[in-house]
């Protein structure tokens, strides 16, 4: 079972991510963090689900309803270890600096 690593970056990206959805519908945003934290806790088990989109960076899609959002992800195999480095709303392109 792979250890995940989240990075302090994914939290406020997280932060950012939810909050217009919370202006609009606190319940709705409890739904997406509930979402987030479940799917990557999936990489536990599965640390190559998502897609791979360079080199070792993968990212997974985390749905939630209309709302979705992408985590940036690596997986080191040598330590059975998943680093989440960045998360992002589905709808915005690339991830930011």
């Amino acid at each position: 079972m792979a250890t995940v690593i989240c990075s302090r970056r994914l939290l406020e990206d997280l932060a950012c991510a939810l909050a217009p959805v919370r202006r609009q519908d606190m319940a709705a945003a409890r739904l997406m963090a509930a979402a987030a934290g479940t799917t990557l806790r999936a990489l536990e088990l599965s640390p190559m689900l998502g897609r791979r989109i360079e080199g070792d960076l993968r990212e997974l899609v985390i749905s939630s309803g209309a709302k979705g959002l992408v985590a940036l992800y690596r997986f080191i195999a040598a330590r059975d270890e998943v680093r989440v480095l960045a998360l992002r709303p589905q709808r915005e392109m690339g991830f930011r600096p």
